[in-house]
């Protein structure tokens, strides 16, 4: 009777841990953790962390499709990208890539994830219907990094830290075939963004400190802009165009430039090793990982201050915003 009794309770006590757990926020801020090789789900109102599930070694980038019900992590040890049900809070699958190693930069179009695999030089696509790879291109550079892509999807541009330079890959509109036109842009450029409008591509180089602007029309580099900083890492734009945020891993500052007359009018420090940058979508805040520190800095864009830091797990790098649709 007493061992019936044990288990009732046990049971009893499982399934209220079931039913008290949290469910994902919308929206729900998405944070990478190397060092726990987990994805943390945080309720960006109260920073509280409802969930934070294992996925492959050594995360970098996180991306989310487009109706929100999916978040992908791209695992450079491994060679793998997990795919993650954001509602059963799950990783559904691991996707293994034995031809395709070290699955670094997130891009989700069109149904799609397309992603650079930095150990092999390439880009390639997955599709997650079919739970397939159904697309490569070798990126012919070295160290091929991030990726951003135009909304027609006729223009892929990839950062390639080791041949100093950014990938555009073109195709004529309803062609399948890319050509690739090689673009130098300066020492390491790391970081990449395509701005709001779709008319320029921006990139930090960094190993000497400056940001190179691109014409996405042209596929040239039209400006440089030197910043002071150590190493940057990551761009982003404010959703407006109006900011473009860097942030400096060398020593933790976020660096705030106005994107139309190029200066600087803001330098906050964060905190050691900042790693990735997120903007919220109505442009209040921006989110930036403190790798070392193992927070997140929530800043208000408005007052352009810290104001809260989350605590994700250890090691933050990779952020994605999920909104369900």
């Amino acid at each position: 009777m007493v061992k019936i009794l044990l288990q009732i309770v046990s049971l009893t006590l499982l399934l209220g841990a079931a039913v008290a757990a949290d469910p994902t926020p919308s929206p729900a801020l998405l944070v990478l953790n190397k060092g726990d090789n987990a994805m943390a789900i945080v309720n960006p109102a109260n920073g509280k962390v409802v969930a934070s599930i294992p996925v492959g070694r050594n995360p970098h980038e996180v991306t989310v499709s487009d109706d929100g019900k999916l978040a992908f992590s791209s695992n450079m040890q491994g060679n793998s990208i997990s795919v993650i049900d954001l509602t059963a809070q799950r990783e559904l699958h691991r996707v293994d890539l034995p031809n395709l190693r070290t699955p670094h930069g997130l891009f989700f179009a069109a149904g799609k994830l397309y992603f650079t695999a930095q150990g092999d030089n390439s880009i390639a696509r997955y599709d997650p219907a079919s739970n397939q790879i159904d697309w490569t291109r070798e990126s012919g550079q070295k160290g091929t990094h991030m990726l951003v892509i135009t909304k027609d999807l006729n223009k892929i541009f990839t950062s390639n830290m080791n041949s100093d330079s950014i990938g555009m890959f073109e195709r004529a509109p309803g062609q399948q075939e890319y050509k690739l036109i090689v673009i130098p842009v300066g020492k390491g450029p790391e970081a990449i963004a395509l701005s709001p409008d779709g008319k320029q591509v921006w990139t930090a180089t960094g190993g000497d400190g400056h940001v190179a602007i691109i014409d996405t029309a042209a596929g040239k580099v039209v400006e440089t802009v030197p910043v002071p900083t150590q190493r940057i890492n990551r761009l982003q734009f404010t959703p407006d165009g109006k900011r473009v945020l860097l942030s400096d891993s060398g020593n933790g500052d976020l660096v705030v430039l106005d994107a139309a007359s190029r200066k600087e009018i803001k330098r906050l420090k964060v905190g050691e090793n900042c790693e990735g940058i997120l903007v919220a979508p109505d442009g209040s805040r921006a989110y930036v990982a403190s790798e070392k520190n193992n927070f997140v800095g929530v800043i208000d864009l408005k007052k352009m201050e810290i104001t809260s830091r989350i605590q994700p797990g250890n090691g933050p790098d990779g952020l994605a915003w999920a909104v369900r649709k």
